[in-house]
């Protein structure tokens, strides 16, 4: 039982190594910074999206209760 469980680990640290040695690890890896910085730009831009968005319907509702008053 513990000689399979060395050899599970061992193979996980050996495909570890070799995915750190690959370039197309290191290619996934900086896809993936890219991603996560693009993310955070498109959350930070559909916030401020929302405020104005929400000013709007507000500024609607006001002239629309007004306009039927």
């Amino acid at each position: 039982m513990t000689g399979k469980k060395l050899s599970m680990h061992g193979k996980l640290f050996q495909r570890i190594k070799l995915f750190r040695r690959s370039i197309s690890g290191a290619t996934a890896i900086e896809y993936g910074l890219i991603a996560a910085i693009i993310a955070i730009g498109l959350i930070a831009a559909v916030g401020g999206v929302a405020d104005q968005v929400v000013s709007l319907f507000t500024t609607v509702e006001t002239g629309l209760t007004s306009a039927f008053n």
